[in-house]
């Protein structure tokens, strides 16, 4: 199935072997050398402090000339709350045919996200004032203008990038509970409680990060000599570690700095 979210072909197995089999049968029926890698994990950005943020876009080149001024603010919504765009400018400041690109700049940044270029999520912008000129007002000055206040106010509004976090339960011979708790303790994994069932067997429930499960199939075989299995479900979005956060940033930094 193709992700449109991070714009990848997913192919879906039951196991890792599966999944090779899967290959092989593409190289030797259609000769398709598939270069595969881990999913990538669908982190969200938010912010989690109000703040306030202005642009003034001036450009002038001889001719006609480009300006718009934003004026606005950003607050956290609840986690889930999406995105909330409001318009609060008095005395036609910023005329009303112009709040539209205002807000599209702003969803530019939604959709780029500001700190490590994921999409952002659980924000409110306030539009409450601006400025406009008569002859050199046009709508890709305010898109700019709105784009370059929201980035002003999400460096001072305190952001976050999300993670993504799974349900995870862990079935497998009681025999092996220490080193499978273990092993999840070491992926940041919360231990929520664990259940016997019948054969022997024990279940192991916990809440776990998505990218901390990257060769956990093959891990949990290792440990349980192959009579280990897992199921898991997405559960929320919550924040990230700041060092994770960090090295996020980091790697999205150069490729930022190229656009």
């Amino acid at each position: 199935e193709h992700n449109t979210e991070t714009n990848e072909t997913v192919i879906r197995g039951l196991s890792d072997l599966h999944l090779r089999v899967m290959l092989q049968r593409l190289k030797d029926k259609y000769g398709v050398e598939v270069k595969t890698h881990p999913p990538r994990i669908a982190y969200r950005e938010t912010v989690s402090g109000k703040a306030e943020g202005h642009h003034r876009h001036k450009k002038q080149t001889g001719g006609a000339g480009q300006f718009g001024e934003v004026f606005l603010r950003i607050e956290p919504l609840p986690r889930g709350g999406g995105f909330d765009f409001v318009d609060e400018v008095k005395g036609g400041t910023i005329p009303g045919q112009f709040l539209p690109a205002v807000e599209k700049g702003v969803r530019q940044v939604l959709s780029g996200g500001a700190v490590a270029g994921y999409p952002m999520q659980d924000v409110r912008v306030i539009v409450y004032d601006g400025k406009h000129h008569p002859v050199d007002s046009k709508e890709v000055a305010f898109v700019a203008a709105g784009k370059k206040a929201f980035l002003d106010a999400i460096a001072k509004a305190r952001p976050q990038v999300l993670e993504p976090i799974a349900d995870l339960e862990v079935t497998a011979p009681e025999q092996h509970m220490g080193d499978i708790s273990g092993g999840l303790s070491s992926k940041r994994a919360r231990i929520s409680g664990t259940d016997s069932v019948r054969g022997g067997e024990i279940v192991v429930k916990a809440q776990v990060p998505l990218s901390e499960l990257e060769g956990y199939a093959a891990e949990l075989k290792s440990v349980t000599a192959g009579r280990g299995r897992y199921a898991l479900d997405f559960s929320h979005y919550e924040p990230v570690p700041a060092q994770v956060q960090q090295k996020l940033a980091e790697a999205y930094k150069p490729h930022h700095d190229e656009d």
